[in-house]
């Protein structure tokens, strides 16, 4: 039975896979992490502490401290908020993965953390983008990612460490609230509908980009940290998708549930100048050929959920 270490996660991914790796290994054997408490199903339905990713011997004297096997970094400044505080993100996103990968080495524990579509870049081929292509991102965040590929990689073969990860496009969920990304518009939009029956999107129609409910990253980071470390060639960086779309996509799919819902145009140039610069559109051949990587939700089915689930939740916390 794993004895897992999440960082991060009262974050996006991880107020939910905490959840999900609770009910799959046992409540007892995932201890939630940040740097600060809230009150939540992560920090009060399990072990939590709060501990700061840039200081080192904290992580480690947690890590130690659990006796943990596995640890899931997911620490960090998304892509928009990393823009906006460039050396902030550079010291966070850097120097918490750094940190990570020390205690990984030091304790010999399994070590996942996400890459991103971020670490494309605008002279990355834009549609059907492959599992190995130039990497050249123009954002601090993007810079970021790939860093952290190219360390994980130099973890595993230098010191043998068995790191994973995931190059996630934007994730939309339910739980957690947009948390600075590009693609939060697509999490937005459907609070917005809810809420107002309106939405004003800050990036620009016709723009596509490669998108995945939240269910499916959660068993995603899951299968892949279960699968057979031999057959795994890429390890910290495979392509994963479920679907991509633009906003106008999105509009027409909630307005089926919604009629009367309405959406226009306000676009942020900082945002948009991001998304500009990511795939169309990303190939997860070696996803699925290494580990079988499957997702279980589209455009239509996840809009449905999406709307289902939000509007308990909105009526709950009225």
């Amino acid at each position: 039975m794993k004895k897992i270490v999440v960082t991060g996660a009262l974050g996006q991914i991880g107020s939910e896979l905490v959840t999900k790796l609770r009910d799959v290994y046992g409540t007892e054997n995932v201890v939630a992490t940040d740097i600060r408490k809230t009150e939540s199903d992560v920090v009060n339905a399990g072990p939590f502490e709060i501990v700061d990713v840039t200081d080192a011997k904290a992580m480690h004297d947690i890590t130690k401290k659990y006796d943990a096997d596995t640890l899931i970094h997911l620490a960090a400044l998304l892509s928009a908020t990393a823009e906006a505080k460039p050396l902030l993100a550079w010291n966070l996103n850097m120097g918490g993965l750094v940190n990570a990968l020390e205690v990984a080495r030091e304790l010999r524990c399994q070590f996942f953390t996400p890459s991103s579509i971020g670490a494309f870049g605008p002279s990355t081929p834009k549609d059907n983008t492959p599992q190995d292509t130039i990497q050249r991102p123009t954002t601090m965040y993007g810079v970021n990612k790939v860093a952290g590929e190219l360390l994980c990689d130099y973890y595993n073969q230098k010191f043998g460490v068995d790191t994973r990860g995931l190059r996630f496009p934007g994730l939309i969920s339910y739980v957690a609230p947009p948390g600075g990304g590009t693609t939060d518009y697509a999490v937005e939009i459907y609070y917005e509908a809810l809420k107002n029956g309106r939405y004003s999107s800050y990036i620009a129609a016709g723009t596509y980009m490669d998108m995945m409910y939240m269910p499916d990253a959660l068993h995603a980071i899951i299968d892949l940290m279960e699968a057979d470390e031999s057959k795994l060639k890429h390890r910290n960086a495979f392509n994963v998708t479920a679907m991509s779309f633009e906003p106008g996509e999105i509009a027409t799919e909630i307005k089926k549930h919604i009629p009367d819902f309405t959406m226009d145009y306000n676009v942020d140039p900082i945002r948009q100048a991001i998304a500009d610069s990511w795939p169309n559109s990303i190939d997860a051949t070696a996803a699925k050929e290494e580990w079988g990587f499957k997702v279980q939700y589209d455009l239509e089915s996840m809009t449905k959920d999406m709307l289902e689930k939000l509007n308990v939740k909105l009526v709950k916390n009225s």
